[in-house]
């Protein structure tokens, strides 16, 4: 039996001004039903609008995660999701009356305190977690990024930072669970380098930023032009800008970055709208990695969803039976010419045909020299790629879909009785209801066959 779900006891605020917009904010914990998720409403507009955290939603990842729909954006969400999740909190109303959160110190300390003082309530429906069954990865090669959700039995997450610098030492931080997180985890404050501010000032950001909402790292010798800049954006600095920590307080802990690198990732991947049971591996991740790895996830949940509607009864190897692909395709006898789906993910998708002597078309197609019609392995080909459009569909029985294009259809090997066609289709662009997959059939592992499909995916109400 699973953990429940939880929201919290009873409204909480937290006041201040945000990192990049500066505007001044207050931001209200609420309550929320089961299965309520985390969504952020903006009580200072009109109609006060209703933003959910939904990886889908992002807007932006410039030193932060912005999420908008329909124009209303709010900033800066990642270290007020970390809190939730960290506290193993599953619903949330966060009400705004402005356009980011509070930045507080930098880190997610103060969201925790709140949040715990506001109290954990337990509620009736039980929590469904995504457990992640196989690797799922992001990589950057160019800028030495690299992230990847292994399988495990519970959330943990390992950090590894390493940005050249002679003050702020390689590192790497660890969260063995969830159960950390708020001791471990949630003081850890946002960092830059001295030399940034004045870029990322000029913009537009850290408009709300003081030398006491990040830890500040000074790496080089600072020119009297470079201390009249930062200045002229925080005031009078009367300490001494020497290679080190700028802040009085110094660091929290010895690998602070790595541990608020791990709080960033707690929240980005709260985007993907439910808890989590596996192993995240992060090397220098940022917001537009994080975002990157909870779409991927997001979308094996998707797929995952799809799966289960119609495929009833899981069998190992299998992603859609010959049952499941009635329920998906229009198709029937002597027409519906795929026999099992294999493997589905995102853009690809690998379907497999039984070619018998028993197929209709043999009687009249070369008598004595039974070949499948090359018109045929395109039909299968279609109609393999017709199942991959349930990715972009939520309900497929309420649509056509009708292949508009072949392109570049290529036969390389005669399908005969007792072959096993196996089809592969990769869809190559997506555009409202336009959809672009390049294709091909193997037989015994040599290319039968190959095309460029182009389908058009019609509602049924618009006939």
């Amino acid at each position: 039996m699973g953990t429940n779900q939880q929201t919290i006891k009873a409204p909480i605020s937290v006041s201040g001004h945000g990192l990049h917009t500066g505007a001044p904010v207050t931001m209200t914990f609420k309550p929320a039903p089961e299965n309520h998720g985390f969504v952020f409403k903006r009580v200072d507009l009109e109609g006060q609008p209703e933003i959910p955290a939904d990886v889908d939603l992002v807007v932006d990842t410039s030193r932060g995660t912005t999420i908008g729909l329909r124009g209303v954006k709010v900033h800066t969400v990642e270290h007020t999701l970390a809190a939730l999740v960290g506290l193993q909190i599953d619903n949330a109303l966060i009400e705004l009356d402005g356009p980011e959160p509070p930045i507080t110190d930098g880190s997610a300390k103060i969201f925790t305190e709140k949040l715990l003082e506001a109290g954990i309530e337990e509620q009736s429906a039980e929590r469904e977690y995504f457990v992640i069954d196989e690797p799922i990865h992001y990589l950057e090669t160019e800028r030495s990024v690299e992230l990847a959700a292994l399988p495990s039995d519970a959330y943990h997450a390992t950090v590894m930072v390493d940005y050249g610098s002679s003050i702020l030492k390689a590192q790497h931080a660890k969260m063995n669970s969830l159960d950390d997180f708020s001791d471990e985890i949630a003081d850890s404050r946002t960092f830059c380098f001295l030399h940034e501010l004045v870029a990322m000032h000029n913009a537009g950001l850290v408009k709300g930023g003081t030398i006491e909402s990040a830890v500040v790292v000074i790496e080089n010798e600072v020119s009297d032009q470079e201390k009249a800049a930062l200045e002229e954006l925080f005031g009078p600095l009367e300490r001494e800008l020497k290679p080190g920590i700028l802040n009085d307080t110094g660091l929290r802990h010895e690998n602070e970055a790595a541990r608020h690198k791990l709080l960033d990732l707690v929240g980005d991947l709260a985007l993907v709208g439910m808890p989590l049971k596996g192993h995240i591996m992060a090397s220098r991740p940022g917001h537009k990695a994080n975002v990157e790895l909870a779409k991927r996830i997001k979308a094996k949940i998707k797929q995952k969803r799809i799966t289960r509607k119609f495929q009833k009864k899981e069998k190992k190897g299998l992603v859609f039976d010959i049952n499941a692909i009635q329920e998906i395709l229009p198709h029937r006898y002597p027409f519906l010419l795929i026999d099992k789906i294999v493997n589905f993910s995102e853009n690809s998708i690998t379907g497999v045909k039984n070619v018998t002597i028993n197929e209709p078309f043999f009687q009249g197609h070369f008598p004595g020299n039974p070949i499948m019609p090359g018109v045929l392995q395109l039909e299968a080909m279609a109609q393999v790629g017709g199942i991959l459009l349930l990715n972009t569909i939520d309900n497929p029985k309420s649509v056509w879909v009708y292949f508009v294009a072949i392109d570049n259809a290529r036969f390389k090997k005669p399908v005969i009785p007792g072959d096993t066609v196996v089809l592969e289709l990769e869809m190559t662009a997506l555009k409202r209801s336009i959809c672009k997959m390049t294709g091909k059939a193997y037989v015994d592992g040599q290319l039968v066959c190959s095309a460029d499909l182009v389908a058009s995916v019609v509602p049924k109400n618009k006939l």
